[in-house]
Parts: structure tokens; sequence; C-alpha cells
């Protein structure tokens, strides 16, 4: 049982709990098994090894999961149902696979739909927004149906491609594999995984090795493998239980550089490179750069641009956009590496809606090699994920120096908040508080259908408050979930830039805010950036790669990345 069947299973009891039932703490049960999902979903170890280790006790161990989830957890581990979750499901047969993350339709709204209208999945849904039924809905008009329309589309149109998150622990753990095979000498997830993208519709795998076969067989018969699509020589594709195609390549190590740079693309990258080649006299594809009959080059992929007259270029820019530019004239610039932070700007604690303590949360930072790190709880006016009052953001402020006191020589935690941008653009917590914090944050959590030109205002109140250092995931869009509130990106980077507010580039994987053309336009226009996990627990700190990945795709380089500085730098730096 992998961790991921048993977080959609928590997920699913989560979303049906808050659908079907009635009582005043509903939210507030579906919320916890929404934690325990997102907590199971991180884990490094798989919950069944836990289990078969420990039994319950073990499930007990992990943040998030008292008793009756980990019973529950325990039933599904052992026979593959809950009975509690059939028997929601028998109550409304609606496919929420289908219907859930769609912006704007929560467990209610589908309850009703099914009620009213049975609408039982996504095409029913479509369907009825077509024919013009969901506005005969209470609550509903015309211009709200177009908009579910819209994101209908939207939604629809994310479907065939995964999150990097959701894959890239499986990704990683079949590579290292491939690694070890006897005779391989490189093997790597190539395609659109190394270039980070944001979302992944298949995997590449491209290994250097004189024995395709021995490496063809093992690739085929991997326990993640659901059905082989299709074999050759040198070549292998796959449907893993996921759902997700993985194709393989075997090479020879002459080819590997050629290989690697063709099978990473981007495709427009790729063909912008054979068209240099060409005008070279030359001829590029994944064997190598021919000239006439004779292979010049191909064994790296800095053999390969160096033949083409172009300084190697990071896969993380190659999306013809201005790169090869930069390359023909040595100016492809260092981006910020991998493992550069020292700090995490955006971190909660148990104190709101994260699952462990603050000092966990510490020392969960320091041994993944941070330095330092910002506790933003989420402030009053945002009661679901327990938003602090002011006394309460001043105790904790006072609760944090007295950690430091015990952790100063080895780590330090910095007194912070996210702090809710309100409908006007006002803070919802009062400036003669947050000036006795180290840093704030500030976030839009509500009220995403302004016009744009209300809720650009919105952000450009925030960033002129003098007491506000960082806007929090500045776009609100969620990947694949939601495209993000209305914002006049260009303007809010001007105003960033006149008040010396930061941009946040929110790693969590659903996130990834800001988008990559966004960073650069900030690292263009001399706007400061941080890279934030949002963690809610230790766990979570892994997904700053992610969100360092963000960056250089961006063209971010370290001094455009404000914690990659040490904590006092870093606050000398802000307002």
């Amino acid at each position: 049982m992998k961790n991921s069947d048993v977080a959609k299973a928590m997920r699913d009891l989560g979303f049906l709990t808050e659908m079907m039932e009635e009582d005043p703490n509903v939210q507030f049960r579906a919320r916890a098994y929404y934690r325990a999902a997102d907590t199971i979903a991180s884990l490094q170890e798989n919950v069944t090894d836990i289990y078969g280790r420990q039994g319950v006790n073990g499930l007990l161990e992990i943040p998030a999961v008292g008793k009756a989830i980990a019973s529950k957890i325990e039933e599904y581990l052992k026979g593959g149902k809950i009975q509690h979750l059939e028997e929601l499901k028998a109550k409304v047969p609606i496919d929420i696979d289908e219907l859930y993350g769609i912006e704007g339709i929560g467990p209610k709204t589908i309850k009703m739909f099914y009620d009213k209208l049975q609408i039982k999945n996504l095409a029913d849904l479509e369907k009825a927004a077509t024919e013009g039924k969901l506005k005969t809905l209470q609550g509903f008009t015309e211009k709200k149906e177009q908009d579910f329309f819209k994101r209908i589309e939207f939604f629809k149109r994310g479907k065939g491609r995964l999150i990097i998150g959701e894959v890239y622990p499986l990704v990683k753990q079949i590579e290292k594999r491939l690694q070890h095979i006897a005779g391989v000498k490189n093997a790597v997830a190539a395609g659109s995984i190394r270039r980070m993208k944001e979302t992944i519709g298949d995997i590449d795998y491209l290994v250097a090795a004189n024995d395709p076969k021995r490496v063809i067989d093992f690739f085929v018969k991997m326990p993640e493998v659901q059905e082989i699509l299709g074999m050759g020589q040198a070549k292998a594709f796959v449907k893993l239980a996921s759902g997700i195609d993985a194709d393989l390549l075997v090479v020879p190590e002459e080819s590997w550089g050629a290989a690697l740079q063709y099978f990473t693309g981007s495709k427009e990258h790729s063909v912008q490179l054979r068209k240099i080649a060409i005008s070279k006299g030359f001829r590029l594809n994944e064997w190598g750069i021919f000239k006439g009959d004779k292979r010049i080059a191909g064994a790296t992929e800095e053999e390969v641009y160096k033949t083409l007259g172009l300084q190697w270029i990071p896969p993380e820019m190659r999306e013809n956009a201005g790169e090869i530019e930069l390359g023909r004239q040595d100016k492809v610039p260092k981006l910020v590496e991998y493992g550069s932070l020292k700090g995490d700007l955006q971190v909660h604690s148990e104190n709101s809606d994260g699952t462990a303590t603050i000092e966990e949360m510490a020392r969960g930072a320091k041994a993944f090699g941070l330095d330092y790190i910002a506790i933003t709880d989420h402030t009053k006016s945002l009661k679901l994920a327990g938003g602090l009052e002011e006394q309460e953001l001043l105790e904790q402020a006072d609760k944090i120096s007295q950690l430091n006191d015990r952790l100063r020589k080895e780590f330090r935690i910095l007194s912070s908040a996210e702090v809710n941008i309100m409908k006007d653009g006002s803070l919802d917590i009062p400036n003669t508080v947050l000036d006795k914090l180290d840093i704030v944050g500030a976030a839009i959590h509500s009220h995403f259908n302004l016009p744009i030109e209300t809720q650009t205002e919105r952000l450009i109140k925030a960033a002129k408050n003098p007491s506000v250092d960082i806007l929090f995931h500045p776009t609100g869009r969620l990947i694949n979930r939601r495209a993000g509130y209305l914002v006049d990106i260009e303007k809010l980077i001007d105003v960033a830039k006149d008040t010396n507010t930061v941009l946040e580039i929110d790693a969590h994987y659903d996130r990834l805010d800001l988008k990559d053309e966004y960073v650069r336009m900030a690292v263009r226009n001399g706007v400061k950036l941080v890279i934030d996990s949002d963690a809610h627990h230790p766990i979570h700190y892994s997904f700053l790669t992610f969100g360092i990945a963000q960056a250089r795709r961006g063209w971010a380089i370290q001094s455009d990345i404000l914690n990659t500085l040490p904590a006092d730098k870093l606050l000398n730096a802000l307002k």
C-alpha cells in the first residue's frame, strides 16, 4: 500500500465528512483528515512499513494522526477499505476524484449539485453549466455560472499533467535504482522533470550503458509498472501504477551528452540548437554532433554546447526565452544554487494550522540544514486556520525569545506572522503589534474575484504599509486548481521596488507562486525575493527544492534571494 493511497483515503474521508455531516464541529473533523492526508503524503517512510514494525503505536507517532484516524488507517492497511468511507460513498454516488479540486466547488456545493440536478461527475457538471442549469440554483447568477464554466475548463486543461511534487519522489527513486544496475555509467530522469517544470506529462529516463537488454529487463519488471506499452533493442515504454507513462532510452557513453540535451528539451530550445548546428555545417541529433559521417561531439552536454559556440545552459533555462543568445555571449547567469538557502521565512506551527510545535519546527529546520526560520502563524480573521489574536502574537513572540535563549548558538527563530490582507487592503492586525515582530508577511486569503484594478490596489496598499516586509504567495494560484486572482503584476512589481517590499516564491509544490515569468520580471526590475516552504510540518522543508527550481527557471541569481543571507544581514535588508 503506497502512502499516496492512504493519503487519498484520508482526503476522501475529509471531503465526504464535510459534504454529508451537519454538526457544528464537522469542519474541524474534516480538517483533521486533510491534515493527516497531507502528512502521510509527505512521509519519507512507507506507512505500511511503519505499521508492520510498530502497529497502531507506530501510526500514532505520525504527526496529525490520533487514535480515531489511526484505527481507520489500520483498517485500510489490513483490508483495503474503510467501512465508514464506504458508507459515506454509498449515500451519494458522486465521483469525487473528478470534482475535488475545482476552484469554488466545495463539498457542500457538490452535495447541492447532486441533490438538485443529479450531478455525479465532471461531465454532468459541464453539461449543466453549458445548458444554463446552474443559475437556477439558489445563490447562483448567470455571471457566477459563466465563472464556473471557466473554472471547469481551467481544471480540465490541467487534468492531463501531474504537479511536480506529486511525482518527484517516485521519479528520483526509480532514477536511483537505474543508477545502481551493474554496467550503468549514467542514469537520469530527463524531460520536463529535469527542467523542473511545474507539471509533468510523462517521465523520460535516459541511461548510458553497454548492455541495453539488462537495463530494459530491469525497467519493465519494476513493481511500479502496470503495463508494458512497447519494447525495442534500446527503448521501453511503460505505464506506471500512478497512471503516468514512463519511457526509457539506453545509449552508449559516447552519445550521453547529446542524448541528455535532446531528451531534456524543451522542444523549442532543441530546435534552435539544431538550426545552429546546420548553420555550422553540422548535424545534431540524440546520438551526437556529426560532420558528415564523423561524430565530433556528444559525450557530455558541455561538449555539445561548446561545439555549437555556446556556453552550457542550465536545464531550468532551456525554454527558448532568450537563453541561447546569452549562451552565445558567454553571459548565462550563475543561477541560485540548490541547497543555498540559510532560512525559511514562511513556517507554521500548531498554534495556528501547523502540525508541530515551534521548537519541533526549529529542530526540523536545523536537521534540514537551515540556520533560521520565521514562525508565520495566521492571524485572527482566518478563523478556520486558527488565526492568532494580537495578544497571542505577542505571547508567541515572547516564547520565541525564550527558545532563542536556548538555541541561539545553534539556531535562530524569528517572530513573524502571515497577516491577512482584508478586502480594502488593510491588515487584520494593527501596526503597533506588527512592529514588535522581527518580520511581517502579508497575504490574501479571500475575495479572489475582485476586478483586477481593485485587487491590484489591495496588494499595493499592503505593500505600501511600512510594517509589511513580504507579500506571501502574491497571485494566490493553486496549480491545476485555481488560476489565482487577477493582478497587474507589472504595477505590483514597480511598487514593490519603490517600497522595498519583498515578493515571495512559495515553494509548496501546488502553489509555486510566483510563476517563473513573474520571477524574471521581478529580477529584471531589481525586486528582491525570498523562497519559503510554507511548511506546516518539518517534512515540508523538502519543498524548498521546488522553490529554488522556480527561482532558477526565472533566472534568479543568489543575490536576488534574500534568505540566502545570514539572519542578521537578511533583517538589515528589509524595510
